[in-house]
């Protein structure tokens, strides 16, 4: 048994096909020894002819994987697959999938896997993977909170149902989702066809993991990217767009509702001072971590030779780890990539530069929460 045991969330919001693609993945052979967690609002996940007796805690899936349908709380339940394991009650588990109701923030379900101490050696989160319906997803983007969220803290989003919706329309969607989370990669999905590659393997979660990529982990040129594009909107050679009323793609984002949900991307050209920086994420965090939907970095810190990882996802915050390497020798740039709800850059910069400059009492001018 490898421990710890890496648990996907597939999150996404009502209809939007998270059990299609649980049912397809759950074919794969590859998928033996997958544990599935129904949790315990909203519709049971998986149907009549995945998931049989539904009371009973525990049932063994026809594919071999392990399914609780939790009717309390998360932790107690993952221990107590944990001690099934051991005792032989259930078979041998590889990885977790936590599929989420339609409704669901996945944040503190993340909060749980990254501070709750009986699960730490235990459970390794690898990442949250969120479902977006290709059909009608713009309009519940538009129209509700949660699958923006959803999206926000994302680490892959998977557009399902692509093959009901157009090619424009498609395209316009995944502009709105790289609105909300550039950092995501976007994946589409046909008739539930897909691979376990799709939801395992991420290592999103644990900072060490982003030795392998630590450049792809970031996304900070993404980020940077989507910013420049939305702070100039209107620049495009091939169209002038005059007015309210301009329908080009590229500025449908004008129009779309995004519920305060963004993202940028902070960079500093020289080495930080460790201490310095751990105060002013520290008061970030204390004033305004409801509003910090992710927040990752690669820093150079004075005096060290090696770069650190910092993950957060809202208050909570992964110990800083350290890479192996610059992913860039020649770009030893700190670079902090903010995914945000209602908290803009200027906030942000106007919390940690003073201090990071030694001016700390211009940073507690700025630090009162709103």
């Amino acid at each position: 048994m490898n421990l710890p045991l890496p648990i996907t969330v597939l999150t996404g919001f009502l209809g939007s096909g998270k059990s299609t693609i649980l049912k397809a993945l759950l074919r794969h052979p590859e998928m033996s020894g997958t544990a599935v967690i129904v949790n315990e609002f909203g519709e049971v996940g998986l149907d009549d002819a995945l998931i049989a007796h539904a009371e009973e805690e525990t049932v063994l899936l026809p594919s071999g994987c392990v399914c609780c349908a939790t009717r309390g709380d998360l932790v107690a339940a993952l221990n107590r697959l944990f001690e099934q394991m051991q005792d032989g009650s259930i078979p041998e588990i590889r990885r977790v999938v936590l599929e989420t109701s339609g409704l669901a923030d996945p944040a503190p379900i993340a909060h749980t896997l990254m501070t709750e101490d009986t699960l730490f050696r235990l459970y390794a989160l690898d990442g949250i993977v969120t479902t977006v319906d290709g059909e009608l997803g713009g309009d519940q983007l538009g129209a509700h909170y949660e699958p923006a969220k959803q999206i926000a803290v994302a680490d892959r989003i998977v557009i399902t149902k692509a093959d009901r919706a157009d090619a424009e329309s498609l395209a316009a969607l995944e502009r709105h989702i790289e609105r909300l989370n550039p950092a995501a990669e976007i994946r589409r999905v046909v008739m539930g066809e897909t691979s376990p590659e799709l939801v395992t393997g991420l290592g999103a979660f644990e900072p060490v993991a982003a030795r392998a990529d630590a450049a792809g982990w970031l996304s900070a040129d993404a980020v940077e990217q989507a910013a420049t594009h939305a702070h100039h909107p209107h620049e495009h050679a091939d169209h002038a767009c005059i007015g309210a009323d301009c329908a080009h793609p590229d500025h449908v984002h004008d129009h779309q509702h995004t519920h305060g949900v963004r993202s940028f991307c902070l960079t500093f050209d020289e080495p930080l001072d460790g201490q310095k920086l751990s105060f002013a994420i520290e008061l970030l965090r204390m004033t305004h971590g409801h509003k910090l939907l992710r927040v990752k970095a690669i820093a150079a810190i004075a005096g060290e030779p090696l770069p650190f990882v910092i993950h957060g996802v809202q208050h909570v915050f992964y110990p800083p780890a350290t890479l192996d390497a610059w992913p860039d020798a020649n770009d030893t740039r700190s670079r902090f990539v903010f995914i945000t709800k209602d908290l803009s850059e200027a906030v942000v910069r106007q919390v940690i530069e003073p201090i990071l400059s030694n001016d700390t009492a211009l940073a507690s001018a700025f630090a009162s929460p709103d």
